[in-house]
């Protein structure tokens, strides 16, 4: 099944009496278990169509199907319902709590969703050892290095078990050895059969996917296989 199907798509923001076309008639498929990366600079329209992928915002004008679900159109609510059920985020600012553990952190989606305390435990234990943190789960964000605190978030994306990863800048705020380590973590999810799509600046970066797609002024000006 395709897992993202776009056609068309126009997103326009109005500032006053002046209209900004952040995105024109964007076309992007992506398929299950694929992994892409979107590249662009600052200004091209990349934060918008993350935003939109991830049902945080909707589109002007075009069709956008999740997982076979036409999501274009949808209010607030159900787009909500769709992220939770479908997306597992990850931020280049962590987005963690302070004052909760790693393992509390994880929980939160599951608390979310409703599941019982031993679930959640059971479920965020688990994501924490697949990332290698079996031995931090229980330390504070600040108790933590910053390639740590991307993994938790990273952890805090699946535990869900979402279709889809949207990575946004995830080694944006590392230090190159702990950047190189969530790389090949992200790489590690892809040959598990996980969905991601990545969001970057960076070509380096953007070359570990298996797709690059390119966006400028608001338009794909390339799509191309990364080893192509």
């Amino acid at each position: 099944m395709m897992m993202i199907e776009m056609r068309a798509i126009r997103k326009t923001y109005r500032t006053g009496r002046v209209e900004v076309e952040a995105l024109r008639d964007v076309n992007l498929d992506v398929d299950r278990n694929e992994f892409v990366a979107i590249v662009g600079p600052s200004g091209s329209g990349k934060s918008t169509l993350m935003n939109l992928l991830g049902c945080l915002d909707t589109p002007t004008a075009g069709a956008y199907r999740l997982s076979g679900e036409s999501v274009a159109g949808l209010d607030r609510n159900r787009l909500a319902e769709i992220r939770n059920r479908h997306i597992g985020f990850v931020f280049q600012n962590f987005n963690l709590l302070p004052y909760a553990s790693a393992l509390e952190n994880v929980e939160l989606p599951l608390l979310f969703a409703g599941l019982p305390a031993n679930e959640r435990n059971e479920r965020a234990t688990a994501i924490l050892e697949k990332v290698d943190l079996a031995d931090r789960m229980h330390h504070k964000p600040g108790e933590l290095s910053g390639g740590q605190m991307q993994r938790v978030a990273i952890a805090r994306a699946l535990v869900n078990r979402p279709t889809m990863v949207l990575a946004d800048e995830p080694t944006g705020n590392l230090d190159s050895v702990s950047g190189r380590g969530i790389v090949g973590l992200f790489q590690e999810l892809h040959a598990a059969g996980q969905t991601i799509v990545m969001i970057t600046h960076d070509m380096a970066i953007a070359r570990i996917a298996s797709r690059v797609v390119q966006i400028r002024d608001g338009e794909i000006v390339e799509d191309k296989s990364a080893a192509a």
